[in-house]
């Protein structure tokens, strides 16, 4: 899994990496259960994120759950704020 230097490309990543995993699923048809992410502080002070999606809540990956149910499907969809989000 890749870092990004900001949450928002951390998002698009996560959404095109779980779009390509599950093909047979389309952007607007696509039913996300959770969401995960993690900040990073590396040594030289810079920050760096990463995020990713899962179909079921029950799926662990290398991230953080963060949210779950409509609140992932939302970050999914674009609608969110990333203020609230960094405050997780």
């Amino acid at each position: 899994m890749s870092m990004y230097a900001t949450l928002e490309e951390a998002i698009d990543a996560a959404r095109e990496q779980y779009l390509a995993d599950n093909p047979s699923v389309d952007e607007e048809s696509a039913s996300v259960e959770q969401f995960n992410f993690q900040k990073y502080v590396l040594q030289d002070g810079d920050i760096m994120w990463q995020a990713e999606f899962f179909t079921d809540d029950s799926e662990e990956g290398e991230c953080l759950p963060m949210l779950s149910g409509e609140a992932a499907q939302s970050v999914f969809d674009g609608d969110f704020d990333e203020i609230e989000l960094r405050q997780e």
